[in-house]
This record gives structure tokens, C-alpha cells and sequence, in this order.
């Protein structure tokens, strides 16, 4: 079972999100929240600091990250166990410091949002109050 881990940094009512590169093997060309997979040993919380220092350049203040959601999704009867977390607060300014994973990053809206890689988690963002201001 692959263990994935992937976060919602939102800023003046909108959430960013990363274009996955079409030549990748698990949904090309698709936008998705960024994030990635879970290492031994690692938390959640841990993972997602990594992954998204290593995707966007930025640090993660841990403690500002509010659980979302947890669920089992298959991908080609490949189970994933994915867990998505809404970030308030980071350092530094979101760029994409992995063009092999991701050929663009943009802010979105609640009206403007595109269908996700999981639809569950577009709903979860609306959900979560997506068009409100959760940091600064």
C-alpha cells in the first residue's frame, strides 16, 4: 500500500495547487494538491514538511497544519492511503523546486476550481470553508 500525504496552503481564499507533469505514471496532467508519499519512520506531519519543502521551497510551520481528511483510494487496484492536511502558516514563497513532478503551480478560487486528481478532496476543500482567508 502505497502512504501519501499531501496539503492545501491557502491564501486570501485561495487554495494552491500543482499541475502534475503528463509524462508522470499516476495521474498526468491533472492538478492535485502537493504533497507525496510517506517515508518509513516518518509522521505525517514529518512527511508533509518534507515533501513540501523538497515540491515548493517552502517551510511548514507543523503547528498551524489542521487535519482534513483520511481515506483509502485505489489507483489501478494499486491501494493508497491518503491524508490531506490544510496548512495556515509557511515560510518563504511557494515555487515550483520540482519541474520533473509538476509543470505549473497556481492559486485557485472556490469558483475557479479544477478537478482534482481525487475528486473527494475538491469537496473536502469546499467543505473545509475554502473562500475564506486562512492565513495573513
Amino acid at each position: 500500500m502505497h502512504r501519501v500525504v499531501v496539503a492545501a496552503l491557502v491564501r486570501d481564499g485561495r487554495v494552491l495547487l500543482v499541475h502534475r507533469s503528463p509524462s508522470r505514471e499516476a495521474y498526468p496532467g491533472v492538478w492535485d494538491l502537493p504533497g507525496g508519499h510517506i517515508e518509513a519512520g516518518e509522521s505525517e506531519l514529518d512527511a508533509l514538511a518534507r515533501e513540501l519543502r523538497e515540491e515548493l521551497a517552502v517551510e511548514v510551520v507543523t503547528s498551524s497544519a489542521v487535519h482534513l481528511c483520511r481515506w483509502d483510494a485505489d489507483h489501478d487496484e494499486d491501494p493508497v492511503y491518503l491524508s490531506a492536511w490544510l496548512v495556515g502558516d509557511w515560510q518563504g514563497t511557494p515555487v515550483n523546486a520540482a519541474p520533473d513532478e509538476h509543470d505549473d503551480l497556481r492559486w485557485f478560487g472556490r469558483e475557479a476550481l479544477p478537478p482534482l486528481a481525487h475528486e473527494h478532496l475538491g469537496a473536502v476543500l469546499v467543505q473545509a470553508g475554502l473562500g475564506r482567508s486562512v492565513r495573513g
